[in-house]
């Protein structure tokens, strides 16, 4: 597999990168994270689709660019160094692309075109109670009304559910799985905003005898749901090489300036080791987040156990990294003024999302079984 990037993407992710440092910097995450609101700048997010990055891992038939996941996984990847906060991955990488395979032209039109230009955000809703990863378990009911649906139920840690214009739902239908989507201020409709150990936001979202929008119906249910939690694993790995990334820059900065018995701290041998060791994670870390990224858009299980194997090093390496990173700063490393601190939160939560390493080991496992 060629891990080089085209000339193309090498210019996306400079692009991505220059903009984050200059116009989202981890003070203004900070700043967005403690005031009240959505979590992120609607005007920011316009902006991007303005820029062309929410259309990029879309084809052109619904306003994309008809680019792939490794775009958007790149722009990810940038974005995470900053802890940018809009809702890219929740609304482009998981909701978007399910709602991509899952509806038809009209519907894209209505609830994803607008998306890419910024206009508005999605969310997919399928996590419930004792689930486990399983998008599958569902306890929510859709039923006929009239010529439409009404849907019932409780959905927890909706990615962007707070704030979305339109929800994507799982939901059982005269025993059969569907997908339906709903309109963000639907009647019967109860949006419970959450705030996350990393700052972001998500909800609790209550549906009683809520009516849909529409259903989903151009691909088999249960396939996009588990496609879409490919995508979101994949998502997460490229995210979190960024985050990975910058928690390296910043602790080894950190040894080259901090002082200790009147030297820097960076001259002392076993510290030097630590940061190798972190390096070679890291490295490793990039090389599986490529290959999910390259895999995310193919069938085959080569898909399925790329995606786990990057999951797992995230969780396992990544772990690594991100408590060097702490221990090596010391007491202030777990304080909120330092960025480090910050850095460790969203590790943690994207470490977990989409599956956590025993669910993806057991993935993993499974398609060596299936060979």
């Amino acid at each position: 597999m060629d891990f080089d990037l085209s000339e193309e993407q090498q210019m996306l992710a400079k692009t991505v990168r220059d903009w984050a440092r200059k116009e989202s910097t981890v003070e203004r995450f900070r700043k967005v994270r403690d005031a009240d609101g959505l979590g992120f700048d609607p005007k920011v997010w316009a902006q991007m689709g303005e820029l062309g990055w929410l259309a990029m891992p879309f084809p052109e038939s619904v306003g994309g660019f008809g680019g792939s996941f490794v775009d958007a996984g790149l722009a990810l990847e940038e974005l995470g160094k900053m802890l940018v906060p809009e809702p890219y991955l929740a609304s482009v990488a998981l909701a978007g692309r399910a709602l991509l395979r899952a509806g038809d032209a009209a519907q894209h039109e209505r609830f994803l075109t607008p998306m890419l230009e910024g206009q508005t955000t999605l969310a997919l809703a399928y996590a419930e109670r004792d689930a486990r990863f399983d998008p599958a378990h569902v306890r929510t009911e859709a039923k006929a009304a009239g010529d439409g649906w009404t849907l019932s139920g409780e959905k927890i840690f909706v990615l962007n559910g707070h704030a979305a214009d339109h929800l994507l739902v799982s939901a059982v239908l005269d025993g059969e799985l569907a997908l339906f989507v709903v309109e963000g201020g639907a009647e019967g409709l109860t949006r419970e905003t959450l705030r996350f150990i990393d700052g972001h936001r998500g909800a609790r979202l209550r549906f009683e005898n809520t009516p849909a929008a529409a259903r989903l119906t151009a691909m088999d249910t249960a396939e996009v749901l588990q496609r879409a939690m490919h995508d979101g694993a994949a998502a997460a790995a490229a995210e979190g090489l960024g985050v990975l990334q910058a928690m390296l820059g910043i602790t080894t900065e950190y040894l080259k300036t901090r002082e200790q018995f009147g030297v820097k701290i960076g001259s002392f041998q076993a510290l030097q080791h630590r940061a190798v060791e972190m390096f070679v994670e890291v490295e490793l870390m990039r090389s599986m987040a490529i290959e999910a990224m390259v895999r995310a858009d193919e069938d085959g299980p080569e898909r399925a156990a790329a995606i786990a194997a990057a999951k797992m090093q995230l969780g396992v390496g990544g772990a690594f990294v991100s408590r060097q990173a702490i221990q090596l700063h010391g007491g202030i490393g777990v304080t909120d003024e330092a960025d480090i601190g910050l850095f460790f939160k969203r590790h943690h939560a994207l470490m977990t999302l989409f599956g956590d390493v025993e669910h993806h080991v057991g993935a993993y496992a499974d398609t060596l079984a299936a060979e």
